[in-house]
């Protein structure tokens, strides 16, 4: 996967069906954006339960300049947690710059893998590979793919429920971003059309009322850089 322009996704049936049930005023469909942010880089903790894993100075770094500059951010009055480590490192700050409360769902999790716990970088990926390829059966006792995925959906549509008062940031995981980034887009779960290499810190977003992805992954700096509504896709798939 290398940097560039992401091809919108249009031909595919969705694998998973997205809750429409909402009337949200027309002047706030129009506005409010949803958007989907990944950790960044973490400290590699073979010992500790994957769940408990902190963010790495370089992760604490990305995370630091955000928040003292929120750019696209800067309308979200919504923050919502999943309840790994990793995850709240990455959200009290930028909730806490934005002036809004952190809401923590700890069914927000990764893919549960507790099945197996540290796995190194190479075993790691082969296994991954497999969770995706094979997305109805458990590799090695982990969560199956499509489990994860209705878990991940479910949690966004009920943190969804009702009028929306600005943005909402979601902030999580690699592995259930990119089943909720499938399911958004309507395309069947691939790992082609994950986040990207270099070890998280990426974002998509998608439109509150019709449930649908407005583009591909990008760097958690473009939030800080880019104006509202001139964002640009970086991966190419």
């Amino acid at each position: 996967m290398q940097c560039g322009t992401f091809q919108t996704l249009t031909s595919a049936r969705r694998s998973t069906k997205v809750n429409h049930r909402r009337a949200i005023p027309s002047d706030l469909q129009m506005t409010v954006v949803i958007r989907y942010l990944t950790h960044p880089q973490v400290l590699i903790e073979p010992l500790k339960d994957v769940r408990r894993w902190s963010l790495s100075p370089m992760g604490r770094a990305r995370v630091t300049a955000l928040a003292a500059c929120p750019g696209l951010l800067s309308r979200t009055r919504r923050v919502i947690s999943s309840g790994e480590t990793k995850a709240l490192e990455t959200a009290k700050p930028l909730a806490l710059s934005l002036g809004v409360k952190l809401e923590v769902r700890p069914l927000m999790h990764e893919n549960d893998r507790s099945s197996t716990g540290f796995l190194p970088a190479d075993e790691f990926e082969e296994v991954a590979d497999m969770f995706f390829a094979e997305p109805s059966k458990s590799v090695r006792g982990w969560e199956t793919a499509e489990d994860a995925q209705r878990r991940i959906v479910a949690e966004v549509d009920a943190c969804l429920e009702g009028q929306q008062d600005g943005d909402v940031l979601f902030v999580g995981h690699g592995g259930v971003g990119t089943l909720l980034f499938c399911a958004l887009s309507g395309i069947g779960i691939d790992r082609r059309f994950d986040q990207g290499p270099g070890g998280g810190g990426c974002w998509f977003q998608f439109d509150l009322e019709g449930r649908r992805r407005l583009q591909g992954w990008q760097t958690m700096e473009v939030l800080g850089s880019a104006s509202r509504g001139r964002t640009r896709q970086i991966w190419d798939h």
